[in-house]
């Protein structure tokens, strides 16, 4: 099955970095390391606030990679549509699940019609992994208390392409064989206010777009158990984040990105609003 990109194509968003820059040295490095780059279109690079404006295509890890390849720390505080936005036009999911899995999965409604869906996940088993966004935002029986897929319209289950399906069926992401699944995909069906609250499942398997043979696949997706899960929480867009302190953590805002993303390492039981 079809499963969601990781590279870059499709529709800009913008991007508020903050990175640790101290001098104009810094400044020209990550100019050096953003220029020419496919996919990229460095709108500011300020030292006074050290923080990193740019609009993209490319995933947002592959981003931050770029910009950490300078030998500065950088932490992304918010992101927003080309044009301006609604206050609750963007959502994260911080996604744990037994062992070693955690990951960041991001939402931005970049328009009416288009919902930006932008992740990485680590520790999952090579190959696909259905993705669903859930009904209920309640992950105090593990990923077993988020009720169904999200599905508002009464539909039948199926994939991301198809006419019918549910809301909340969002597809496959490919893990590599190091266990990261990152990808970057556009939905026309959510919109980021019907899903705050709610919670976003990744499953063992692979998601058959309720096309398998299995008797229930129609309403299962047939992918197997839930993997991992978090809950939808509003979070910052473009120059709505100007903490130094995480309010949650009372430490740094370089410290903070030391912190696990997801899992015992954190204190998640609020879910307050990341900076991640």
């Amino acid at each position: 099955m079809e499963a969601a990109s990781g590279g870059g194509g499709g529709i800009s968003c913008r991007l508020e970095f903050a990175v640790q820059m101290s001098c104009q040295n810094c400044v020209e490095a990550v100019q050096a390391a953003l220029q020419e780059v496919p996919g990229i279109q460095v709108l500011d690079v300020n030292l006074d606030s050290q923080s990193v404006l740019l609009e993209t295509s490319l995933q947002t890890e592959k981003v931050h990679s770029l910009l950490e390849s300078t030998g500065r720390k950088a932490v992304l505080k918010g992101m927003g549509g080309t044009t301006p936005q609604p206050f609750d036009s963007a959502a994260v999911a911080m996604i744990s699940g037994p062992g070693s899995v955690q990951g960041v999965v991001r939402f931005l409604q970049v328009s009416q019609k288009k919902c930006l869906i932008d992740g990485t996940v680590d520790g999952l088993e090579p190959g696909l992994h259905g993705l669903h966004v859930h009904e209920f935002g309640d992950i105090t029986g593990s990923c077993e208390s988020c009720g169904d897929h999200f599905n508002p319209d009464g539909e039948c289950h199926g994939g991301p392409q198809d006419l019918h399906r549910h809301a909340g069926d969002l597809g496959n992401i490919l893990a590599a064989a190091d266990g990261r699944a990152s990808f970057r995909m556009e939905d026309n069906r959510l919109k980021v206010y019907d899903i705050i609250g709610r919670s976003l499942v990744v499953d063992a398997g692979e998601d058959d777009l309720g096309r398998g043979s299995h008797p229930d696949s129609k309403v299962t997706g047939n992918s197997g158990k839930r993997m991992a899960c978090g809950i939808i929480a509003r979070t910052a867009g473009l120059f709505q984040n100007p903490k130094k302190i995480c309010t949650c953590d009372g430490v740094t805002l370089w410290d903070e990105r030391k912190r696990p993303i997801a899992g015992p390492g954190r204190k998640a039981a609020s879910q307050p609003t990341p900076h991640l």
